[in-house]
């Protein structure tokens, strides 16, 4: 268990952090870049938690799969918090992504199929899903930028973006409400 009696530690006051490993490195480090983008997409997911608290349970239960994903992603940060050898433990592992590509699967297969692109909006709860994925797309460039990182950590990312596509569509009304590109329509 994590015990944590001090906030403010005064460690990060000359712009240098802390790794998992003990090692420090410039808060302008890619790897740093990564785990803040990465506890962003995890706040973003707070967020639509919150604004689907009261969605429908019908077909997917959506606070506890956004609950799972929140714990993969603070994972997926301990991962890179700490790389080498001295984190083997920390790893993540498949188990998470092939996850994520079956409730992406159960979720999409009920919805009508796609005739165009979408545009964020329709609900609010559907435009929270698509800021959260293109956050999520952004820890994963960042990540993907990084020169020693396990793989898995791109292909959770790469899938989690997938996985709040579909939510968002699903949150639309099952993709009643999603609002489609008309291509030219502002020439």
């Amino acid at each position: 268990m994590v015990r944590i009696n001090r906030v403010t530690t005064r460690g990060g006051d000359k712009g240098e952090t802390s790794l998992g490993d003990g090692t420090r490195v410039r808060k302008s480090d890619p790897r740093i870049a990564a785990i803040g983008a990465v506890e962003e997409a995890n706040a973003m997911i707070g967020v639509l938690r919150l604004v689907t608290r009261d969605a429908p349970r019908d077909v997917h239960d959506v606070t506890a799969m956004l609950a799972r994903i929140q714990n993969d992603l603070f994972d997926l940060g301990a991962d890179l918090c700490v790389p080498g050898d001295a984190g083997d433990r920390l790893r993540l592992t498949d188990v998470p992504v092939l996850r994520l590509e079956t409730e992406v699967a159960a979720m999409n297969a009920n919805l009508p199929p796609l005739t165009s692109f979408i545009l964020p909006g329709g609900s609010e709860a559907s435009t929270h899903a698509h800021v959260a994925r293109t956050v999520a797309r952004r820890a994963e460039r960042a990540v993907a930028n990084l020169d020693e990182v396990n793989p898995v950590l791109i292909r959770y990312l790469n899938r989690l973006s997938d996985h709040l596509f579909v939510l968002g569509r699903i949150l639309n009304d099952n993709g009643a409400a999603d609002v489609l590109w008309v291509p030219g329509a502002n020439r």
